[in-house]
């Protein structure tokens, strides 16, 4: 297993370049770039002057300052020795400068890695710590009210887009009743508050758009647990521990609970990426300057240094996640080995 494991960490490399080189090549083939739409901006400047420099009409730069802009771009190399480049950089930990921000990308993106992963992180232990109870009682009440009820609310919970029920929670809770704010991580006052009044500023702040994060998961990972678990206990193992006198409480968490956590175990991993992507449209919802709205903005702006970086970020985060839902299906069942 221990040589699985370091196969899979030695394809890291090889996996991220591909994917890397595929994504900036892309960028490069996309019409509307950068240098386009710095040229159209010169042009327009120029136009709406009425003058046009050198001489050249439909154009208010001379050659040497279009050339200028294509070294600032890194357009003026062919785009395998321009992504070459780059990966040199990136051996050195530099994920190059935005063109929106003009700053390091790694500073743009460290920004908001905090705010992402607040809300991923509390998405992904709420998730966890209710869906698996919830589906284990769905499990042992099956066909009950209490099944009935709690798959009632989970589907329409589910039924409903996360952006959707952040534009009626927005409207409802916080425009007429006023009882959250309208968006954002914290207040305006943040700093000048007490240890205590800062965490019920950021559970204020973070109560609305967590609903709309978890509403989805919540369906998936419940329905996910109960349906396992119902093979589970319908299976032979089951009724031969309970012939031979194992009561029904210790045989679910005995051997039941346990098998029926591996497909949980194996789901983690994509759940990983969760920490730093979020959802762009609830991030732009509630006005939170996170990771997924960044990726998003880069991609409309064409600010490419950026959108590598987020490419790069979220592809490796993928990888290491899916080692570590293999790890934890080891764990859950000893049965499995790894060759």
């Amino acid at each position: 297993m221990r040589d699985y494991f370091l196969r899979r960490l030695l394809l890291i490399p090889p996996t991220l370049f591909g994917v890397t080189l595929v994504v900036f090549a892309l960028t490069r083939a996309a019409p509307g770039g950068p240098l386009e739409r710095a040229l159209q901006e010169a042009q327009m400047v120029g136009e709406s002057g009425g003058s046009f420099a050198s001489g050249q009409q439909g154009t208010a730069l001379s050659d040497e300052q279009i050339q200028t802009l294509k070294e600032y771009y890194g357009f003026d190399k062919p785009w395998y020795v321009a992504y070459v480049i780059w990966l040199g950089n990136l051996a050195q930990g530099d994920l190059g400068d935005s063109f929106r921000y003009s700053e390091p990308v790694w500073s743009v993106m460290k920004e908001r890695l905090p705010i992402s992963g607040f809300y991923g992180l509390t998405t992904l232990i709420l998730t966890y710590v209710v869906c698996i109870p919830l589906g284990l009682l769905k499990a042992l009440k099956h066909r009950t009210f209490t099944d009935n009820a709690t798959s009632v609310l989970i589907f329409i919970g589910y039924a409903i887009p996360g952006y959707a029920l952040g534009a009626i929670l927005l409207l409802f809770f916080a425009a007429r009743l006023e009882w959250f704010p309208m968006g954002g991580f914290t207040s305006y006052n943040y700093d000048q508050l007490g240890t205590f009044e800062r965490a019920l500023d950021i559970a204020s702040h973070a109560a609305l758009p967590l609903t709309c994060y978890m509403v989805g998961a919540f369906a998936v990972t419940t329905m996910l647990m109960k349906n396992h678990l119902m093979e589970n206990l319908a299976a032979d193992y089951m009724r031969t521990a309970i012939a031979k006198g194992v009561s029904l409480k210790n045989a679910v968490k005995g051997h039941a609970l346990r098998n029926s956590l591996i497909p949980i175990a194996t789901t983690f991993g994509q759940n990983i990426t969760f920490l730093i992507s979020g959802s762009f449209l609830i991030e732009f919802i509630f006005d939170i300057d996170g990771f997924g709205l960044l990726g998003l903005n880069s991609l409309l702006d064409r600010d490419y240094p950026v959108v590598m970086g987020v490419v790069f970020l979220a592809s490796l985060l993928l990888m290491i996640g899916n080692i570590l839902s293999d790890i934890l299906v080891a764990l859950v069942d000893p049965r499995i080995r790894f060759e």
